[in-house]
């Protein structure tokens, strides 16, 4: 997989190959059977049940970095954060931020854009219970670290969705910008910030998961302090 990440030429290249991967047998088996089975409130609609790529502009200068799509969601559509609770909040959020040109994504052909930004995850499949292995993240890693160096050019600003896309941004230094992880790892937090030399600056923030947003540890307010740190330190309008 890491040759085939390799000879990716541009985003459509790697967006393809991400969809065509069937590296992790866990994950290809949970994608596959979601898939079959379905939601009851989904019955009638046929299901992606591949890895999801990326979503946004080559020339992107934030990227959003989340964990892994949805069972119902992104393995639904086909798109990332689309087609689910995250995403309602998510699009909502980058809808006020000026970064969306709509506050919803249900699905992939809703016209939805983007400006300024690129999508993606650190696992590309949706994991069993939400919860990718180490290894699985390891595995899919190459992916994320072509897709980096491809918007490379332009990118400034990288926000992590909670704790597993911080801690899978760090390899990416050595990766793509060939400079060491820092010692000791910053922690993660909501509104955490690291800033490095030659490297996108890294921002914390909560994941835009039910569990937080529900339960009042996300508000609409703290994404929306998040996203204008982010414009700001990208020099987005």
């Amino acid at each position: 997989m890491v040759a085939r990440a390799a000879r990716a030429t541009d985003l459509a290249d790697v967006d393809a190959a991400v969809s065509d991967c069937f590296a992790c047998p866990r994950l290809v088996r949970w994608r596959e059977e979601v898939a079959r089975t379905r939601r009851a409130a989904f019955r009638d609609q046929e299901y992606w049940g591949r890895p999801v790529p990326g979503f946004g502009t080559g020339e992107a200068r934030i990227a959003i970095l989340g964990l892994a799509p949805a069972a119902h969601g992104g393995n639904r559509t086909g798109r990332i954060f689309t087609g689910d609770r995250s995403g309602d909040v998510l699009f909502a959020a980058l809808h006020r931020a000026g970064l969306a040109n709509q506050p919803t994504s249900i699905a992939a052909d809703d016209g939805l854009t983007v400006r300024d930004l690129r999508i993606f995850s650190a696992v590309r499949c949706a994991p069993p219970d939400n919860k990718p292995t180490p290894l699985e993240r390891d595995t899919c890693a190459p992916w994320l670290h072509r897709e980096v160096a491809l918007i490379r050019p332009t990118l400034r600003v990288v926000v992590a969705l909670g704790a597993f896309a911080w801690a899978a941004w760090w390899p990416v230094l050595r990766a793509v910008y060939g400079q060491p992880p820092p010692s000791p790892r910053p922690a993660f937090g909501h509104g955490a910030h690291w800033s490095g030399t030659d490297a996108p600056d890294l921002l914390g923030c909560y994941h835009v998961s039910q569990q937080n947003t529900f339960t009042g540890r996300l508000t609409p307010g703290m994404l929306d302090d998040i996203f204008g740190q982010a414009k700001r330190l990208a020099g987005v309008d």
